[in-house]
């Protein structure tokens, strides 16, 4: 949609004289508040939580504070072009919904209502490994839109295999590898609420369903899911990974490739040398390692050490559109976008997050034109000023 600041924003302007009682948000503070309001601690909290005290999290807002825009005046802005082009295909925007898990205890149509809003706006989803929801079932509802699958790969090789043979069967184009999830953090506050949604059955969909996991279950998961998720237990998550297993994801998939969780240059030239189709820098929007470097800090070294071979994605901390356009101006493709998408679903289930990526959408579009940015292949280090 060519210029969606302009339509977004003089659609909300139209209402103004008679405004709907049930009108959702525009600031991403208040989507965070009203989806408190929906949730119980446990959901909310394994959505809107960090690891430890959450420095990370913390880091992650204030690496964007220290860069500031430097617009440019009288450049011809008419006409905006947000399109990139990722894996030979063209995407409308340079956004994508990040990969987020167990939907479900957000809202009761979790990953498919998200992936039905992203495929109304063109946007691709990333159906995590860790979804309610089946992944055929997903794509079955969103038919030919876009979508990438995301993989959080565990001790059993042959349920690995599966689920990226399942991938493709199933029209995936992309496989993202979570690389920074080996095992889970200390999350004080999921601790603090005793709260695991896996063990209740919540985020196992794609196990339930798989042939090779249910081939090494003594009953299926029907008869005996407490068996079912206790087994799941024991080979979600490999801390004896390697760089050298990269070459079994290569021997069972055709698709791309990305690595998702690089926070070094020297990764990402690593992840180059075994033939990785792309990289993602993210922190997991501090999930994971506390006092952790804001992945904003880092993309510029990574794209350097990348050198364009590969496109380079970033998320982490995204919460508005003057954050996509600095991410991007510093080297990134496209980015991610997690906690304010999974905010709309709390409080609207579909319709809340085409809200939350349509206005991101809008905002961004509004800031480049306001910058004198009139496309994204034009943006460039220079456009910026780090604040001392």
């Amino acid at each position: 949609m060519q210029n969606i600041g302009n339509n977004v924003q003089y659609k909300i302007y139209m209402n103004m004289i008679r405004p709907g009682p049930d009108r959702l948000p525009i600031q991403v503070e208040e989507w965070e508040k009203k989806a408190r309001e929906k949730l119980e601690d446990g959901p909310y909290y394994y959505i809107a939580g960090s690891a430890g005290s959450g420095q990370t999290e913390q880091n992650n807002r204030a690496a964007f504070n220290r860069w500031s825009i430097v617009p440019r005046m009288l450049r011809n802005v008419d006409k905006r072009d947000l399109s990139v082009e990722l894996f030979g295909t063209t995407s409308p925007f340079p956004v994508l919904l990040a990969p987020v898990g167990v939907q479900s205890i957000i809202h009761e149509h979790g990953e498919i209502a998200s992936a039905k809003a992203c495929a109304e706006l063109g946007v691709p989803f990333i159906a995590s490994t860790v979804s309610t929801v089946p992944m055929e079932k997903i794509a079955e509802a969103v038919g030919d839109a876009p979508r990438w699958f995301q993989l959080y790969w565990g001790r059993d090789k042959d349920v690995t295999a599966s689920f990226l043979k399942r991938a493709e069967a199933s029209g995936y184009s992309a496989i993202v590898v979570t690389l920074d999830t080996a095992m889970m953090a200390w999350r004080e506050h999921d601790l603090k609420n005793a709260y695991l949604p896996f063990l209740i059955g919540e985020g196992v969909g794609n196990y339930f369903t798989d042939p090779a996991f249910r081939s090494k279950l003594d009953a299926p998961p029907e008869a005996d899911p407490t068996a079912a998720i206790m087994h799941w237990t024991t080979i979600f998550g490999n801390t004896g990974l390697t760089w050298e297993d990269i070459d079994f994801l290569k021997e069972h998939t055709k698709l791309p490739i990305i690595l998702k969780g690089i926070l070094h240059p020297d990764d990402a030239k690593l992840a180059l040398e075994k033939g990785v189709d792309g990289i993602i820098v993210s922190n997991h929007g501090g999930r994971q390692v506390d006092g952790a470097i804001a992945a904003l800090d880092v993309l510029s070294a990574i794209c350097g050490a990348v050198d364009g071979k590969v496109p380079v994605f970033m998320d982490s901390g995204i919460r508005r559109g003057s954050d996509i356009m600095k991410a991007l101006a510093l080297g990134a493709n496209a980015v991610l976008i997690g906690r304010p998408a999974m905010y709309g679903l709390a409080v609207s289930g579909q319709s809340g997050v085409k809200e939350v990526l349509q206005n991101m959408l809008a905002d961004f579009d509004l800031t480049m034109g306001l910058a004198g940015q009139a496309s994204v292949k034009s943006l460039h280090p220079g456009i910026l000023e780090k604040v001392q």
